[in-house]
């Protein structure tokens, strides 16, 4: 049947309003490397003016900026001040809270290519340590950011290694630390991501280095492993024998914006699948970890991926699909195709829209495909997991003809609106026998809130607290590099003359669907 019974949950009124008691980060100097870009503008200084909000900074806490624009730190405080405006569009900035941030804030101007500039930086943080100790403070731990290009990544470590800035550390501190993090992409296929690997482990020891993925922030992702391994209704059917496939989505509805240059060299599957999805699959998938630590749940998600079947060449047509978005409708607005966005290459056969058909090989998932598909220009922004189970294997209910009763779907909603839902048969109250499908549907904001931290809130303060867990491993980022290479390494602009291949508003080419209706299913809309 196809009516739906709506079964709204939400936590108990106590759960909800229960003080949310997080702890406060650890004493430390932010050093934001390439601090006039977007994302230190309009992620990491937001990040942290909320954190200090909520009183989650130490006191001990500062943040070195480092740009190469000319400025005093009254001016690059303004600036601040300006981009935090913007990205509070619905209420005024708090004067007492940007007045206690604001001095916390410093700026060092130069190129980073030059040593100089590091010599400049070592001086200014020397400062503020010793003030510190003056003060008789807690020892201060050193704290980068790699907010610049990955083009530069290889050059910028070197320069922290060689001057000082950032020793290597034998083990990790809880006192006076040092910690880096690195954006993504982590190369951009497995050839340079060993060779940048190879650059971090020849000067700084693995658990100095926190790669970043700013989805492993956000609620719903590491609410699958709490679903799984705090529930013990769950885990015995997560397997073969129960789950018939599993879906992962990630749409948008926005185009390249103004990221063109990079988008030409990276499309669809290294911006998007390498990354997120990937990891998004490891932790739907992975198997329990003894305890939930870094090492313990980074080394589970590493023995999934490497245990994803390699695509050959030759297999590749029935694997995967890929394809670029024409003119058309998003939102009921004329847009413009890839093709025509600025900066975009004419003739440019880069990917806009991928999906893949993934087998792991092991005991657990064997035979179960996993189907993720990315794109751009879709008609609506969604990422979500979802896991349809097997029908039962003998349908005792009279049906009419033609009628077919929906597997049970679980749906891990990841954005934007945060939340769980199953999908489940019931009888109709009727004398006749109907059957159709409820959901069970829980939503964070119904249940606790609007959120109080961002995806970016959340992994600083892990890295401030050294806390690794939602942070990938160089052997994970290899892994996931090997399941890629042959899937870009095989797309050689061999079918661009059929190009652009759906038009924006769509949920991607025809062959997609093919791709998916040879397991016998379908793809679901987010």
């Amino acid at each position: 049947m196809t009516d739906v019974l709506s079964i709204p949950l939400q936590v108990s009124e106590e759960v909800a309003a229960a003080p949310r008691e997080a702890e406060r980060g650890t004493p430390c100097t932010l050093i934001i490397l390439g601090a006039s870009g977007d994302l230190a503008r309009g992620k990491l200084i937001p990040a942290l003016f909320h954190l200090m909000a909520d009183g989650l900074l130490a006191e001990d806490f500062s943040v070195i900026a480092i740009g190469r624009r000319n400025m005093s730190d009254d001016e690059f405080r303004e600036a601040m001040r300006g981009a935090l405006e913007a990205s509070l569009p619905e209420a005024a900035l708090d004067a007492a809270v940007w007045s206690r941030f604001s001095q916390r804030l410093g700026y060092v101007d130069g190129d980073l290519a030059d040593g100089a500039t590091y010599a400049d930086l070592l001086t200014r943080l020397v400062a503020v340590e010793r003030s510190n100790e003056a003060r008789k403070g807690p020892p201060l731990g050193r704290f980068f950011y790699l907010a610049l290009p990955p083009s530069v990544y290889e050059t910028t470590l070197v320069h922290l290694s060689e001057s000082g800035l950032a020793p290597r550390e034998a083990t990790a501190q809880r006192d006076a630390w040092t910690r880096i993090v690195v954006e993504k992409p982590f190369g951009h296929d497995l050839e340079s991501a060993r060779a940048l690997n190879r650059v971090i482990g020849e000067r700084f020891a693995e658990h100095q280095i926190f790669r970043i993925d700013h989805y492993l922030g956000k609620e719903t992702v590491q609410n699958l492993l709490v679903f799984r391994f705090a529930n013990s209704i769950f885990e015995p059917v997560w397997n073969r024998d129960h789950i018939h496939h599993v879906q992962l989505t990630a749409a948008e509805t926005v185009g390249v914006e103004q990221r063109a240059a990079y988008y030409e060299e990276a499309g669809v599957v290294r911006d998007m699948v390498q990354n997120h999805l990937l990891q998004i699959l490891a932790l739907t998938a992975m198997e329990p970890p003894v305890t939930f630590s870094a090492d313990a749940v980074r080394g589970e998600k590493v023995k999934l991926l490497q245990a994803i079947r390699p695509l050959s060449e030759s297999d590749l047509h029935r694997y995967a699909v890929m394809g670029q978005y024409g003119r058309g409708r998003v939102g009921g607005k004329l847009v413009a195709g890839y093709r025509e966005e600025k900066g975009v290459d004419p003739h440019s056969t880069t990917p806009t829209y991928a999906a893949l058909r993934l087998l792991i090989d092991n005991w657990r998932w064997q035979g179960v495909p996993f189907f993720l598909r990315s794109g751009k220009r879709m008609p609506r922004r969604a990422t979500e997991v979802a896991i349809t189970f097997r029908q039962p294997p003998h349908l005792m209910f009279p049906l009419t003809r033609g009628e077919r009763m929906a597997p049970n779907v679980l749906r891990f909603r990841i954005q934007p609106d945060e939340g769980i839902s199953l999908c489940f048969e019931v009888k109709v109250p009727d004398h006749h026998f109907r059957v159709a499908t409820a959901t069970m549907d829980f939503s964070y904001a119904r249940g606790f809130g609007p959120p109080r931290h961002s995806a970016y809130e959340t992994l600083l303060m892990d890295c401030m607290l050294g806390d690794a867990t939602l942070f990938t491993r160089s052997d994970g980022v290899e892994a996931t590099w090997r399941v890629v290479d042959p899937i870009t390494a095989g797309w050689d602009g061999a079918s661009a003359m059929r190009l652009p291949d759906y038009a924006a508003g769509e949920w991607g080419p025809v062959e997609a669907d093919a791709l998916i209706r040879e397991a016998g299913a379908e793809w679901r809309v987010p």
